[in-house]
Order: C-alpha cells, then structure tokens, then sequence
C-alpha cells in the first residue's frame, strides 16, 4: 500500500456518516478542502481526544472552508454511539469495508483498522499535506493542522 503523494491526485471515496448520509471526495471537491483523519477505534483515548479536539475547533476548520471528516472502520452505530458519548458537533464516516483505508495506504492489515492519520485535499482534490502517526497513541494538535491549512491560502 502506498501513501498518496503530495501533489498528486487524492484517491476518491464513498463513506456512510453518522448524518445518515454519505460523503464522497468528489461531491466536495470544487466546494471545500477536505481533511480526511483517520483514526483506529472509537471510544479509545486518543481518538476520543482528537475527535473532541475537532469538534472544539469546528469554526476554525470551517472558517477555513475545510471539511474535517473524521474516519474509523467502526460501523455507523458504534460511530453514532461515539458521537453521542463525546458530543461532538462533526460527523463521523465509517470505512466499515477498509477501502478507503486502503486507498490511502493507511490500512493496518494485522490489526484490520487505520492507523491514525491526516490528509489535507485542495478545493481541487490534491493531496496538500499527508502525515500518518508512528504510533497510533500520538495524534497531530489542530494547531499544526490549521498551519497546514494556511499554507493552501
């Protein structure tokens, strides 16, 4: 699995959300940048920190027309579940099915789940900036995600 490079393009995806919706690359692209986080498992501590983390600094992703959508491969009701017990004000997406964890090579085949990791896609679906986490207990802060933002304009 390869990690898709900065510059080119970002692969596609098609994810289930805890909106009852889906979400696809492709329906926002033109619209918003896209920060696509994947995180292993909900209801660890990490995760629960990054995705509360998320949704405290929604104005600043969204005064930045950035999408975060945070993805795990746990099913849509455990994400609902997830979502309800940190009340979070984004959305979750679920890779139930790992293709989006494997089109962004990210896919932990033995533990069968993603390893934490960001990718910042352009209005234009260009991957900007990619970081996957060395270990799954450390997470990126919004800080240094917001510079990267910046950096697009």
């Amino acid at each position: 699995m390869t990690i898709p490079a900065v510059g080119s393009a970002a692969p596609d995806f098609t994810l289930d959300t805890t909106a009852g919706s889906k979400v696809t690359l492709a329906g926002l692209k033109g619209q918003k940048h896209v920060l696509l986080a994947f995180f292993p498992l909900a209801f660890t501590g990490t995760c629960t920190k990054e995705v509360c983390a998320f949704s405290d600094d929604y104005a600043a992703f969204a005064s930045k027309d950035v999408e975060v959508i945070p993805v795990s491969v746990d099913a849509v009701p455990s994400l609902k579940a997830f979502k309800d017990s940190t009340h979070a004000s984004i959305e979750f997406a679920s890779d139930f099915r790992r293709d989006a964890a494997r089109a962004y090579g990210v896919l932990n085949e033995a533990a069968f789940l993603a390893n934490r990791s960001y990718f910042l896609i352009d209005k234009a679906g260009i991957v900007r900036w990619a970081y996957v986490e060395e270990n799954n207990g450390l997470r990126r802060e919004n800080s240094e995600i917001l510079a990267e933002i910046a950096k697009i304009g």
